[in-house]
């Protein structure tokens, strides 16, 4: 017989499961917020970028979850490799943050949406809390981001960001090294 869970057991239960998802199961999607942080190491922008993601990654699990919109795994899980990367790449060409970037964190936060969803399918939702589920789930993935760039921060962004040998020793080598591992992931997300 299954038993109804009480809404604090749901918030509970999936805010835990969202930043597990993170911190410590979610390697590319760490690698992803660790690529946003490099290239922004200030608080304010990097803030808005991890939102817009966190905003445009609940649209689409949720239509994903609803069977709204359904892209099998083969394709986006390549696909979120190469934006992760996509976002190394671009740390290393660009010398600044530009505001097109947010627009680009958004549309990678859709395509990761799709990722999340698979997790959460896995997972299974309640139909007495679907909605309440899907917020816990996206609180906790957002806790993890943010628990992410706190230590980015404490261990680089603090002591480093304002170095003039920021950008050639830490920034550039670090997307370097994001970028050829998202470029790995697409090519084996791809041939297996």
């Amino acid at each position: 017989v299954f038993t109804r869970q009480s809404i604090t057991s749901v918030i509970t239960t999936y805010m835990v499961a969202g930043f597990e998802h993170i911190l410590p199961r979610g390697t590319d999607h760490i690698l992803f917020i660790l690529g946003i942080f490099l290239l922004s190491t200030r608080m304010r922008p990097l803030l808005w970028q991890v939102t817009m993601f966190t905003v445009a990654h609940t649209i689409t699990l949720g239509l994903s979850i609803n069977g709204i919109i359904n892209l099998p795994a083969n394709i986006v899980e390549p696909l979120i490799a190469l934006s992760i990367a996509y976002i190394g790449i671009e740390n290393i060409t660009a010398h600044s943050l530009h505001k097109s970037r947010l627009v680009i964190v958004f549309c990678f936060g859709l395509l990761h949406g799709m990722g999340f969803a698979s997790v959460l399918s896995d997972f299974g939702m309640p139909a007495n809390a679907f909605l309440t589920a899907l917020i816990s789930f996206n609180v906790g993935v957002e806790l993890g981001q943010l628990a992410v760039i706190l230590l980015a921060f404490v261990a680089v962004g603090l002591w480093f960001r304002n170095k003039p040998w920021y950008r050639k020793a830490i920034e550039i080598p670090c997307s370097l090294a994001i970028a050829i591992t998202g470029l790995y992931w697409t090519w084996d997300r791809i041939v297996f």
